[in-house]
């Protein structure tokens, strides 16, 4: 018998699967072909859980958690998949984002958490976000990039030499990632209003949050902008929409005093961290400081940055380097750089012992072989505070003698940090204050004595315009150490 070469047993096995793979949407009741029993998506979720944890951090305030289980179990109970076994988080991350995995696990970010005003707004995310999840988006969404990638399997030969070195992103984060299509947002959205009307909730609320994502997005260039903003409907269509179904579901489950309850949702998190926390690490003036492990060592200058609870990775612009920052394992500095060895199939070209600034270090350079051409390490260790530490710099040979320099420089000033003040950096968090007397926002917040260089941001915090005349007791958000 002839045997059928591997690309066609994909292809048959995926055809198989589309035959043979007919279930029912849970929220729509019509059939539709998925690649995934309810025990595998169940499954993605469970072990996407812990990595997408650990890639974030979990931000830990008990009553902010209990806050979210709660309303997150209440809502789960109405929805078109009341027995899943659902999970509800706030993550540590700055930016302003909520997102689902499959069966059941939904993330807030405390970023998202301290920009909504009141919990109608907050229970109209989560009703999107458990639509997604009961409508089972990402496992349709699984399907289609599975589809996708069937015609291209057999050519998948393009990927930047250097990928091999960064930190790659777990099965679990990039399910997290998966972005929806405008139709799968748009049921998303109904789902909110239905959900969080059903709890008793005021859904208008939902459409004006979104206002606020539109203001932060224009204020940061779109950078920070959640996907199911940038992949949904126009704002202007989607807060009429939701104005509208809100309106019908009012009417429906005779809702004639939803809540909104501003006030006990801005005291539950008065406090939260704001903006990036100095204890997970910062960068000021090109350096990296770490108060909590205390060190230091400086960044190369207009290379892009990013700083995870695993690693930090920085990269020129042009993108033909990298130099990563990471734990590196026990046992002695040798029997490190030779597991590292191993790991990414180098060879040694030299290897050294030096003291850097006081600190046992092992520099080694080593080659890696490719069909495109060779790529060269600087790997440096360093002992310090009871931990070894990895800065790996990578390039090609061709341009390792232009990036050498870089990478030693990062190297052999890492150091101990001694700054009193970069040790002891207070984190910005949400204060509340109440206003004194009928005002609009601008003369609250100067009442507040804010910096006026701030004044814009805290006003998108408020959800609000500094025009907007406010009585007297109402509560706003500042910002403070």
């Amino acid at each position: 018998m002839k045997k059928i070469p591997l690309f066609g047993q994909l292809c048959l096995a995926a055809l198989f699967a589309l035959t043979t793979s007919c279930a029912v949407n849970p929220v729509s009741g019509k059939k539709q072909i998925v690649l995934m029993s309810e025990n595998q998506e169940i499954g993605m979720g469970k072990q996407s859980d812990p990595e997408i944890t650990a890639f974030f951090g979990v931000y830990e305030d008990p009553a902010i958690q209990k806050f979210i289980t709660e309303k997150g179990l209440e809502m789960a109970a109405v929805s078109h998949r009341p027995k899943l076994d659902y999970q509800f988080k706030v993550v540590d991350s700055p930016v302003i984002n909520a997102f689902a995995v499959p069966g059941g696990y939904v993330y807030f970010t405390r970023g998202i958490m301290a920009h909504f005003n009141n919990e109608a707004e907050f229970a109209g995310v989560l009703g999107h976000e458990i639509g997604h999840v009961t409508a089972r988006h990402s496992v349709i969404q699984q399907r289609n990039q599975m589809l996708g990638q069937i015609g291209m399997i057999a050519g998948m030969v393009l990927v930047p030499e250097l990928a091999n070195f960064a930190e790659p992103l777990s099965q679990g984060m990039q399910v997290a990632l998966l972005s929806f299509g405008r139709d799968a947002e748009r049921q998303s959205d109904e789902l909110g209003v239905e959900y969080s009307s059903r709890i008793g909730y005021d859904a208008t609320e939902m459409a004006g949050f979104f206002n606020t994502l539109e203001r932060q997005g224009a204020k940061q260039g779109g950078s920070d902008i959640p996907e199911f903003l940038s992949t949904h409907p126009s704002p202007a269509e989607r807060n009429a929409t939701v104005a509208k179904l809100a309106e019908q579901w009012k009417t429906k489950l005779k809702l004639t005093n939803p809540a909104v309850n501003r006030d006990s949702y801005l005291k539950l998190i008065e406090g939260i961290v704001i903006g990036e926390d100095p204890k997970q690490g910062f960068v000021e003036n090109n350096i990296f400081y770490h108060p909590v492990l205390k060190f230091q060592f400086p960044t190369p200058q207009d290379w892009n940055f990013q700083n995870s609870p695993q690693q930090v990775q920085m990269g020129p612009k042009a993108g033909d380097a990298l130099l990563s920052f990471s734990f590196a394992g026990t046992g002695t500095l040798e029997e490190i750089a030779q597991k590292i060895l191993t790991q990414f199939k180098l060879e040694r070209v030299e290897s050294k012992r030096e003291t850097i600034n006081g600190l046992p270090a092992l520099l080694t350079v080593a080659d890696q072989k490719q069909e495109q051409g060779t790529i060269r390490v600087q790997s440096t260790l360093i002992e310090f505070g009871g931990n070894t530490y990895h800065i790996l710099g990578v390039t090609t040979l061709a341009n390792f003698p232009q990036y050498q320099p870089v990478f030693l420089f990062t190297a052999r000033n890492f150091k101990e940090l001694k700054d009193a003040e970069k040790l002891g950096r207070k984190p910005d968090v949400v204060r509340l204050h109440t206003v004194p007397q009928r005002m609009s926002l601008e003369a609250a917040l100067q009442n507040a004595k804010m910096p006026t260089e701030r004044f814009d941001e805290i006003a998108i915090l408020n959800g609000m315009l500094m025009t907007d005349q406010l009585e007297k007791g109402t509560l706003i958000k500042i910002i403070a150490k």
